[in-house]
């Protein structure tokens, strides 16, 4: 195999400037394609995780603050939804007199939590270019060297003046290596793309329906809005505590 005089060492031995640095293009993209899938892959392995305990645990919690510790992590999406909602819930609360006070909490409320969820969703998509940028050019980019190489070996057999299928097979095979190349590196880029694309629809999915979840509780049954209403009944009921203590 060593001396092989058809093989790859002796395409990268025979090969010109041009020949060399399509191959290491190429390899270049297949480097950072793996590299990409592979710590894509982990953080969605990880976001999957973290979906499970923001969609079980974290409702099971006795207090807001306790899911949160639930929640714990380096850029947990759930977390950062849960703490977009409870912020957009105070400054609601704080700054009646801005502009977005003249709109109603739900609806401030759910505007926070769809920024937030599209902040996550890039974060989630980052990288995915890379692979549909490899898993496009690469094909073609092979090519090219196949074409360069069979150029130039058609112009060593022409200038040999030897047509022989010895002297055929070997500059001409080497040259279609390229094309080889281009597909191993534009396959696995396109595959795990396809893969990954799925999986951050489904983290996705859970994201949304955590925030329609956050939504219903902040808007209903958080703390927040009914520390807010106490002093309001507590206004109230003055009245007609001192009525009765009259009597």
């Amino acid at each position: 195999m060593e001396n092989n005089p058809y093989g790859i060492a002796a395409l990268w031995a025979q090969g010109d400037l041009v020949t060399r640095g399509i191959a290491l293009a190429l390899l270049l993209m297949s480097v950072a394609s793996w590299y990409v899938m592979l710590t894509r892959a982990w953080r969605l392995m990880r976001n999957r995780r973290l979906a499970q305990t923001a969609t079980g645990q974290f409702w099971h919690a006795h207090s807001f603050g306790d899911g949160l510790v639930l929640l714990a992590g380096v850029a947990n999406p759930f977390r950062l939804l849960a703490e977009e909602g409870r912020d957009a819930v105070a400054h609601h609360r704080d700054n009646q007199s801005d502009l977005h006070g003249q709109l109603s909490l739900s609806d401030w409320l759910n505007s926070s939590l769809r920024r937030a969820i599209d902040e996550s969703a890039e974060r989630l998509h980052g990288g995915l270019s890379i692979l549909a940028s490899v898993g496009s050019t690469a094909p073609f980019v092979g090519l090219f060297g196949t074409v360069w190489g069979i150029y130039h070996a058609l112009v060593g057999i022409g200038v040999s003046g030897q047509a022989s299928i010895d002297k055929v097979a070997g500059p001409v095979g080497e040259a279609l290596i390229m094309t080889a190349f281009g597909l191993a590196v534009a396959i696995p880029a396109v595959l795990g793309y396809n893969a990954l694309v799925r999986g951050n629809r489904a983290v996705l999915g859970r994201l949304n329906r955590f925030a329609h979840d956050l939504h219903a509780y902040f808007i209903t049954g958080a703390p927040l809005a009914r520390a807010e209403a106490r002093p309001k009944l507590a206004a109230v009921n003055e009245p007609l505590r001192r009525a009765e203590g009259g009597n």
